[in-house]
């Protein structure tokens, strides 16, 4: 079936770069380093190439530092994987790591925020299309101990070849829907062998854990760890930087104070985050109902993808919005009503400045994005229906009191409305959401011991 499953690729892979080339026209960055989607990379120093081996020219192993490789896919895989990066990396000065993506998004969000901290340490590159001859000179050039996955990138051939040459493999944080596992179960051989390649799952729930065993993995080599994304830190530094931005905009309450939220003073702020096509405008609907009763009220609007920014600044000043952009370095005025967040990396900050936050991908079917950041501000969430990828946390979130889910624009406002009228149920709200990510954490130091113990298997 793998043989089947490549030969295939094969065929469409004139249709995937076709398709590489359509997504460029909206970001020209989809039409670059095509080569290492090819697998082209440079060697790493050290790495053991095939004829080396067949020659018994194999370097010293004490003369390469171990290297993890860490794939994740876009931006919201990338988040989640760098706590657990930091983690190891202060752990363990001598080791290198290999991080790939398959979006520019998510290359960007790895070079922000990853370069600072590794020193030098840190390698990058688009995971080469799931075929052999891109995969096989890719792990030749750079010989990786161990491979990371995140959350639900499982590839065929990636895995097979990773077992080939002794290379465990982990899928971290791993989550797996029924809509996905029965989309698994449609090609049982495939699937089986597939996951008999994976070493160790560890995944967020129980639930999780079992259509993974369901499938194929060894029940012993899956656990439930819990989501990583609960291990959020919010630190001094990240807390100074949400208050200095909550005075900026007029809003001298917010988020940015660990001990609990104090009533909302001055402007009122509204934050929808991660927003897709199809949700822009809802969100403005909604915001000028809330226009109605709260004059005053700025919207900080943050659309998902980069490639999205002009057209819904666009589509605020049509509307007749007074609209300011963030990249433009500016300080909304008293009279702007809508700030466009189409910077990068700045999303966490802003949640602690807000009142109530919208996270989005929830009103399309995307299936939502991550509301554990909101929740651990003390921020009340309001979502759409569509919460597949964080279904538990949402319903976590939802029976404490910290999330509402809505419809459409009436919905959205009347709910938003609910909380800026009623200061004490907002922060009520919000300290339900907290204490919900507070008792949920503790899945990243379970990774991280699991993370360890793979290495130490193969330091080769």
């Amino acid at each position: 079936m793998r043989h089947l499953y490549t030969w295939f690729f094969r065929l469409t892979l004139p249709l995937m770069l076709l398709h590489l080339w359509w997504r460029g026209r909206a970001d020209p960055a989809y039409r670059k380093r095509w080569s290492e989607r090819f697998g082209l990379v440079p060697s790493r120093p050290g790495a053991r190439r095939r004829w080396r081996e067949r020659f018994g020219m194999v370097p010293d192993r004490a003369s390469r530092a171990p290297l993890i490789w860490i794939h994740s896919v876009s931006v919201g895989e990338t988040l989640a994987a760098i706590p657990l990066i930091k983690e190891l990396a202060a752990r363990h000065h001598q080791w290198q790591w290999l991080v790939t993506t398959t979006t520019p998004t998510g290359s960007q969000r790895v070079h922000d925020a990853l370069e600072p901290i590794l020193n030098g340490r840190l390698l990058h590159y688009y995971l080469p299309f799931d075929l052999p001859e891109c995969l096989s000179p890719f792990l030749d050039a750079l010989r990786p101990n161990v491979l990371v996955s995140m959350e639900t990138e499982l590839w065929p051939n990636m895995l097979a070849l990773c077992d080939k040459r002794n290379i465990p493999v982990a899928l971290v944080n791993g989550r797996l829907s029924e809509k996905s596992a029965r989309g698994y179960r449609r090609f049982p051989r495939l699937s089986q062998e597939m996951m008999s390649h994976i070493t160790r799952v560890l995944a967020q729930y129980p639930a999780d854990a079992y259509r993974f065993s369901e499938l194929g993995v060894e029940p012993e080599r899956v656990s439930a760890v819990g989501n990583i994304k609960f291990d959020l830190h919010i630190g001094s530094g990240l807390i100074s930087e949400a208050q200095a931005l909550s005075h900026q905009w007029g809003h001298s309450g917010g988020q940015a104070d660990e001990g609990g939220r104090s009533g909302q003073q001055g402007r009122p702020v509204w934050l929808a985050a991660s927003t897709h096509a199809g949700e822009d405008e809802v969100v403005l609907d909604a915001f000028e109902r809330l226009r109605v009763s709260f004059p005053n009220l700025l919207l900080v609007l943050v659309p998902r993808h980069p490639v999205r920014f002009d057209s819904v600044a666009r589509m605020c000043r049509e509307r007749g919005l007074r609209t300011v952009r963030r990249s433009d370095g500016g300080v909304p005025a008293a009279s702007d009503q809508v700030l466009l967040g189409d910077t990068m990396g700045e999303l966490l900050r802003f949640y602690g400045a807000c009142d109530v936050a919208f996270v989005g991908g929830s009103l399309v079917p995307v299936g939502g994005h991550n509301m554990i950041e909101p929740a651990a501000w003390g921020v009340p969430v309001v979502c759409g229906p569509h919460l597949h990828n964080f279904g538990v946390v949402s319903d976590l979130l939802k029976e404490a009191g910290g999330l509402r889910v809505v419809d459409d624009a009436e919905q959205m406002a009347q709910q938003v409305a609910s909380w800026l009228e009623d200061s004490a149920g907002r922060v009520e709200a919000g300290s339900c959401a907290r204490e919900v990510a507070a008792q949920n954490s503790g899945a990243l130091a379970r990774t991280v011991e699991a993370v360890e113990s793979l290495m130490r298997m193969n330091k080769r």
